[in-house]
């Protein structure tokens, strides 16, 4: 089991990684960051995408998916992938891990699945 601060620094070490959060989604407040604000901002995308996971939540119950689980959200821009990692253990619901990778020296499929490791590790 890992720390809020240990588990970022392991989302960082990952192959093009810009920035990363643990955010709150609840309330829009990331609870830890880390990244190179020279890219991306990270506590600015972690909030703006706080409205995404509340929006998909609320289509997935008005959908009545209340069975199935958001194992992650991509957003792929031209320079950029966005990763969206709700948590789903009981201690850490409402929570989700934000990851923005830089596309050309990124590894999609690696990445997805390092996160997947930090977080079945992350002890909230």
């Amino acid at each position: 089991m890992s720390n809020l601060e240990t588990a970022l620094k392991d989302a960082m070490s990952i192959d093009g990684a810009i920035g990363v959060a643990l955010v709150d989604y609840s309330s829009g407040m990331a609870l830890g960051t880390l990244g190179d604000n020279t890219e991306l901002d990270v506590n600015v995308a972690a909030a703006g995408n706080t409205d995404l996971v509340r929006a998909k939540m609320r289509t997935m119950e008005m959908l009545g998916l209340l069975d199935n689980e958001i194992e992650d959200i991509l957003i792929t821009l031209s320079t950029q992938y966005h990763l969206i990692r709700p948590l789903t253990t009981q201690s850490s619901r409402g929570l989700f891990l934000y990851l923005a990778l830089n596309r050309g020296r990124a590894n999609l499929a690696m990445a997805r699945h390092q996160l997947r490791r930090i977080e079945t590790g992350l002890e909230i």
